[in-house]
């Protein structure tokens, strides 16, 4: 019988009947499948370990008609530290829930795995602020997605610098101070704020983290970020509520 090797992460587990499970996994060459993984839930199951929530294994799959199947499954990377708080664990959940709705395929799956993989690993080790990763993810996912925002200039005078900036969370542009005036739109970007976003959309993946925010900066950053990302999918994330219950 055919069989496909890859790499992936597990982004979603479901249990079915006794001890299997169902598992929504992101891939870079097929995007995001669904895979029986069968007796998984055994102990001594060698499926248990490398199917679990957020693990990055091995996978060899055999195609089904509506599924694939899991024969056989060996860890890559387990992401021990994301369990260390309730807030690491809403974050994760959220990221890979919006991994999951954007469903990326070609090219685009492979540079959404990178990507969440990278965050999984910056919360996992407590390597940066949860609300830093959380902003860069929705940036550059929907960036990596099609959703990438025109936040070169202005839109209308094509002003670079400023004081302060208005994004567009629904038509993905830029405004200065005073053509926002103008339009009746309050900025929501400070000069941090805009550089951040300058770098998470534009610079290469390895350096995606290599910038400094203030707090103050940080906190518009971020509601600008979650408000682009949120326009932009076609439904409610389900974990979001209660991400923002515990991470504001």
């Amino acid at each position: 019988m055919e069989t496909f090797v890859t790499p992936g992460l597990v982004l979603k587990e479901t249990r079915y009947k006794e001890s299997d499970r169902i598992l929504t996994i992101l891939t870079p060459e097929l995007g995001v499948i669904s895979a029986s993984a069968q007796s998984s839930l055994r102990l001594k199951s060698r499926l248990f370990s490398a199917c679990g929530l957020f693990c990055y294994s091995e996978f060899v799959l055999v195609p089904g008609r509506n599924m694939y199947t899991v024969r056989e499954a060996s860890v890559k990377n387990v992401f021990h530290g994301i369990s260390r708080s309730i807030e690491a664990t809403s974050l994760a959940m959220y990221l890979a829930e919006m991994a999951a709705a954007l469903s990326p395929t070609g090219e685009e799956a492979g540079r959404e795995l990178r990507l969440l993989l990278n965050c999984l690993y910056m919360i996992s080790e407590n390597k940066a602020d949860l609300r830093v990763v959380k902003a860069v993810f929705e940036l550059r996912t929907m960036s990596e997605c099609g959703f990438m925002p025109q936040i070169v200039c202005c839109r209308d005078c094509s002003a670079y610098d400023g004081e302060a900036f208005y994004l567009d969370a629904q038509e993905g542009h830029l405004l200065c101070a005073d053509c926002a005036a103008k339009a009746g739109k309050r900025c929501n970007l400070d000069q941090g704020a805009l550089y951040a976003l300058r770098h998470i959309c534009l610079v290469d993946d390895k350096k995606i983290f290599s910038f400094k925010i203030s707090l103050g900066s940080l906190e518009k950053l971020s509601a600008a970020a979650e408000q682009y990302a949120l326009v932009h999918l076609d439904k409610p994330l389900k974990s979001y509520d209660f991400l923002k219950s515990v991470l504001p």
